[in-house]
Parts: C-alpha cells; structure tokens; sequence
C-alpha cells in the first residue's frame, strides 16, 4: 500500500525526513514516494505492500492518480514485505498529519496498535484488498469477491480436465497451493476453490497424490515464488516418480512462475511429459506472456485500476462526511467488527480471451505482450 506525508508546512525537521524516507526508497529497504498533487484536500497515506510484485507498483500508482485527481496530496509508502517495517511507516505518516490512510497490510494482524493511533488522530482507514484483522478502526475494505477469484480456478481446472462437462472421468493426479497464512484473502481463494474442487476429490476424480489439502499445509508465506517452487520441487520427488500431474492450483502468478520453474525442470513441457493445467492470479505481465507461449494456462484478473477508484472514492467521501459506497455489509468480520466492503468482480483469462479482455480492455498493450 501506499502512504502519503500530510501538507505539513517546510520545517527542516520534515525536509530532513522526507530526504531519510526517499533515500531508503532508492535503497531498496522500502521506497517512498512524494506526490505533489493539490494540498486544497490535505494529504493522503498510502501504504503498499512490496516493490516485489508488479501489481502492487502498478495499485500504488493508480490509488496516487485517482487521489491526485481529487485534490489531495499523497504519500506512498512500500513496505517491502516487512510487518515491521510497515507499522513504522504508517506511525510516521499519522505523525506527519495525514488526514486518510489507505492499507494493504503485510501482516493483517500486525496492525491493531497502529491503528489505534489513527483513530485517536481521527484518521480514517481504507483496507486495501487485504482486510486487516482483530481491529475496530478498520472503516471501510476494498477489493474483489475473493471466493469468485477461486472458484473461477477450481471450475477452470474441471473444465480443462473435461470433469465439468462429463466427458471424461478421471481420474487426474491435482496439487494443490494457496497463498500468504497471515493474508486474510488467502481463506477466500482457497476456500472458493475447494467448494467447487471437493466433490470430485472426494469422487477419487481428483486425486492429491501428496495428500497435502488442509490449508495450513499448502499455504505459502509472502505468495513467495521461490518457496513454491521448493514445495513443487519436494512433491514431485516424494510423490511423481511414476506419475504425472494433472492440475496444479495456485492462487497468484508469482506462485505460478514459480511451480512452473519446477515442473519445467523435472522435464515437464517435453514432447512427452505435457505441462499440467496451471492456474493463477493478478494478470502479471511475466504469466500473461507465459499463458501465450502455452505454459501457464490460466490467470484471474482483477482490473486493479477500479480497485483504486473504489478505495480513492472511499477515502474522498470519509473526509468529506459522506457515506461510501458498498455493496457488502456482512461478509467481512474481522474479528472485531463486520466491516463495510465494495466488491468488485474478477475475470478468468486463458490464451482465448487475454486480447479481449487485457488488451482491448486497455490494460496491457499488444507491444508489451510480444
């Protein structure tokens, strides 16, 4: 997520930190970035999970755009996938007088502290696709139906099997991955997967040749590629010696890139050991390119430039004492309270429909998929 610096006026202590905070963006160790805009709404904080993934550079743009156009300023903060790290960079903003604060949390249990502190400042705070747990002073949660997101997975893999259908029986050898365990989202993908995925394992139609199906025992910290490509690796030599797999479910394309790398190296992909059906999440450019060379099968698409309209309105309107826009009001309990949501939907894409959806739809263009 991004954090943004309240129109603070040019005393030398603030100038000192905006050049602390911009040098540890050129560093690496977090990034932050100063965004002119108008100061007539005051300043914004923004804070965004990690540079490491191109979806999250490209929500943290598109929040500041649809902020700027406004009339705010913002503060965008990445918090390089450190918990720590992100609780220190929102303290800085609520200390640097930020008037709203938007989040995508590493850690959606690290924040409650923090959080208190906003709401004792009378800042108001917008989850970020990620809803943040075990805090009253969450306002409002933007993101996606994330039970749509996996059962868009779960029923694309039956159909690509021909179990959807009825046209062929099995049965087919499936693993299974899910995403970050302190990522609340995770439940949601997986848990929408297995409602549709369940019945045919339970039919043998599907079979998990690693028994591994609890969540708790495919889950993969940070959506990390590399820890999905060991897990990938490990199950392929304690269980695939003589056989092959069918499906793999994975809950985001960095994770698919990263099983993908495994099965490539057990000489998937070959003439006679065809890639299983590969799933994913987010669009990337990296798995759309993938998904067109015939690797990677499919992906989720979250146009994340609404996500940002929707999280930029909400945080406009809280300031302005109107009521913002939502359309769920029950599911989202985080433990503290039910928090109010906007749901937007997600789209499945596969080498049938990527140029319609991504690139007449704008989001990419033909050159960058080459």
């Amino acid at each position: 997520m991004r954090n943004r610096r309240a129109a603070i006026a040019a005393v030398a202590g603030a100038a000192s930190l905006a050049l602390t905070l911009t040098a540890c963006g050129q560093n690496g160790e977090g990034g932050s970035k100063e965004d002119k805009g108008s100061s007539k709404g005051g300043t914004i904080g923004i804070a965004m999970p990690t540079k490491s993934s191109e979806r999250w550079i490209a929500d943290g743009n598109n929040v500041v755009k649809n902020l700027q156009a406004k009339g705010y300023k913002t503060k965008l903060v990445y918090g390089q996938d450190d918990p720590q790290q992100q609780v220190s960079q929102i303290e800085n903003l609520i200390t640097q007088g930020v008037k709203a604060l938007i989040v995508a949390a590493i850690d959606n249990k690290s924040l409650d502290n923090v959080l208190q502190e906003a709401a004792d400042a009378h800042i108001p705070v917008i989850a970020y696709d990620r809803l943040i747990l075990g805090s009253k002073n969450v306002d409002y949660y933007a993101s996606f139906d994330n039970s749509k997101v996996g059962e868009l997975q779960g029923n694309y893999i039956l159909q690509k099997l021909g179990l959807a259908d009825g046209s062929k029986k099995g049965p087919f050898n499936l693993e299974l991955f899910a995403g970050s365990n302190d990522d609340n989202n995770t439940k949601y993908f997986f848990g929408g997967a297995m409602k549709v995925l369940q019945p045919y394992i339970d039919k043998k139609q599907l079979v998990v040749q690693s028994g591994q199906t609890a969540l708790n025992q495919v889950t993969t910290l940070r959506w990390d590629g590399a820890t999905a490509q060991k897990r990938m690796d490990d199950i392929l030599t304690k269980s695939y010696a003589s056989k092959k797999v069918d499906a793999v479910l994975s809950p985001y394309d960095g994770i698919s890139i990263g099983i993908l790398s495994a099965l490539k190296s057990d000489d998937y992909g070959s003439k006679n050991k065809p890639l299983p059906v590969l799933t994913g999440q987010d669009a990337e450019l990296a798995s759309v390119k993938s998904i067109i060379a015939g690797e990677q099968t499919q992906t989720v698409y979250k146009d994340t430039r609404e996500l940002a309209k929707i999280a930029s309105a909400m945080a406009d309107d809280a300031l302005k004492g109107k009521k913002p826009q939502t359309n769920d009001t029950k599911t989202y309990d985080n433990g503290a309270k039910v928090v109010p949501a906007y749901l937007l939907q997600p789209v499945s894409v596969d080498k049938s429909n990527y140029q319609s959806v991504l690139v007449d739809g704008g989001y990419y263009t033909a050159d960058q998929l080459k």
